[in-house]
């Protein structure tokens, strides 16, 4: 893109912000000899748990690993279901395969793109009811009149873009049909839901640390609850089922080296030099909130006259944590579709993305279960819509301007209403 003769460079749809304090880090933990599991881990991990307001905070090294331990801690297994959304990345739903269950998708509410709680409910009590008929024709209604649910174990809401899902409600179904919650928190950091903190709602939370998350330290993840039982069964599965971690055994004062196998666990662990980077942009993560916040804003004030939606926040009390900024082009009213949009953009210089594609028409969810498009109107409809914008806290102001301005002549120069 060239702007007054002189060629601007493409700005990335995402970017982490990393300064001196995070390299320093890291430099001090090669100079110390510990780079796996160690004590800045267990420090990430302490003040993680701070920071959110939950008594434990286990570090690992991917969500998904987490969403998979939070699973496996929760219970979940062979012919189980596993209630999430389909407009989400694959990993919410694949976790759920890890451990021999189904998912069940339930489709989202057009506002806000989070799993839609009223239809959550829908589905679970046409389930019961079909439960009580089956047990009716034979006498027998144990287990149903219980409040349970058959088969149908766990809810897995997503926090889309950083915005919460009704977990009030959603909680008071769990509740109700004995369902264990298990929040996919991957874009919610820092976010609430009724005044109450992302990471000490549901059963377990898991967040992401991925490279374009709130907060980046390039890979890894956290899971976060109050349950003791839940906290020491994550803690033995995350490496390899061994009954004590390796920084207990190896900075211990007596010989330590004996441990027992417990459990066919898993490599999931995060490294030292994971949580070194951890451990500084935990304390900007409120400046990084701050910003993306005020660049939301600017972008809602820029585009009120456009063809298209800005993104609803249902609860203005609550805290959003911003991760994605996904508008909605009203295409009824533009002469070009979502993709042309996309290119368009580009060849402005702005780099754009799409959150999500809908699982159910990706050819794995959609061959195993027989799914059509239109299975889930309302995430196939805001799917073709989408576009998810720039937003992140190393944006300059300039970096804003150039979004808005590229935004507005495309969609001026298309408009044909």
């Amino acid at each position: 893109m060239q702007k007054k003769g002189i060629q601007l460079k493409f700005l990335p749809f995402a970017l982490p912000e990393l300064g001196e304090e995070e390299i320093a880090e890291v430099a001090d933990t090669i100079r110390s000899g510990w780079l796996t599991t160690g004590p800045k881990t267990v420090r990430f991990e302490s003040e993680f748990a701070e920071y959110v307001g939950a008594r434990y905070a286990l570090a690992v090294n991917s969500a998904t690993a987490g969403l998979h331990l939070a699973l496996e801690a929760a219970g979940i297994g062979l012919g189980d279901l596993v209630i999430t959304t389909p407009f989400t990345f694959t990993a919410s739903a694949e976790v759920v395969r890890y451990l021999g269950a189904e998912p069940v998708f339930v489709d989202i509410d057009p506002r806000t793109f989070n799993v839609d709680a009223g239809l959550v409910q829908k589905y679970l009590a046409q389930r019961r009811k079909a439960a009580e008929d089956r047990a009716q024709s034979t006498e027998n209604l144990e287990g149903v009149r219980s409040g349970k649910c058959e088969c149908v174990k766990a809810i897995i809401p997503v926090h889309f873009g950083g915005q919460a899902c009704e977990m009030g409600r959603l909680m008071e179904i769990a509740r109700e049909y004995d369902l264990k919650v298990v929040e996919d928190a991957a874009h919610a950091l820092p976010c609430s839901s009724d005044g109450k903190m992302v990471g000490t709602i549901g059963d377990a939370t898991v967040f992401s640390f991925y490279v374009t998350k709130t907060l980046a330290t390039g890979e890894g993840g956290m899971i976060t609850t109050d349950s003791e039982e839940v906290a020491k069964r994550i803690k033995v599965m995350r490496l390899h089922g061994i009954s004590r971690d390796i920084w207990d055994r190896y900075t211990a004062t007596k010989p330590n080296w004996y441990y027992e196998v417990v459990a066919p666990g898993f490599k999931y662990n995060m490294s030292d030099i994971t949580a070194s980077i951890g451990i500084h942009q935990l304390k900007k993560v409120e400046q990084f909130q701050i910003r993306r916040e005020e660049i939301a804003s600017r972008y809602n004030d820029a585009f009120a006259d456009l063809p298209l939606r800005s993104p609803v926040v249902a609860n203005p009390a609550d805290r959003h944590a911003w991760h994605l900024y996904v508008i909605q082009l009203e295409l009824e009213r533009l002469s070009i579709s979502r993709d042309v949009f996309i290119k368009k953009m580009a060849e402005k210089g702005i780099g754009t993305s799409v959150h999500f594609i809908p699982l159910h028409i990706h050819p794995y969810w959609r061959d195993r279960y027989g799914f059509k498009p239109e299975d889930f109107p309302v995430a196939n409809d805001c799917f073709r819509r989408a576009v998810s914008l720039p937003i992140y806290s190393k944006m300059t102001d300039e970096d804003v301007e150039r979004v808005k301005e590229a935004v507005k002549e495309v969609l001026r120069e298309s408009d044909r209403s």
